[in-house]
């Protein structure tokens, strides 16, 4: 397989995860994703601003998860979002401890 089709087919699969992720699943919790799987909407979001960026392209966190989600933070929470319990949370923090705090 030539590179340019390799690059065509994972931004291709890379969409069909997004609308995957946002439209068939809108109940797959953040916090779930990221308990089970050390990734979540907002990881995927992140990674496009951090390719963004280093191709020279200024892009926010903000800018990067209203693109990814297709709406503002704001809006997914008021819409989709649900309460975690505390287990939850506690299980979150370690998730994101372990995937997603620079360990230095």
């Amino acid at each position: 397989m030539d590179p340019q089709t390799e690059i065509e087919l994972q931004a291709a699969a890379f969409r069909r995860l997004q609308k995957h992720l946002m439209e068939d699943r809108t109940d797959a919790q953040n916090i779930d994703m990221m308990n089970l799987a050390g990734f979540c909407r907002n990881c995927l979001s992140r990674w496009y601003q951090e390719a963004a960026n280093e191709k020279g392209i200024e892009m926010s966190k903000d800018e990067a998860r209203e693109i990814f989600y297709g709406m503002t933070m704001a809006e997914w929470k008021a819409n989709y979002q649900t309460d975690a319990s505390p287990e939850k949370q506690a299980e979150f923090e370690v998730a994101f401890k372990e995937n997603v705090t620079d360990k230095g």
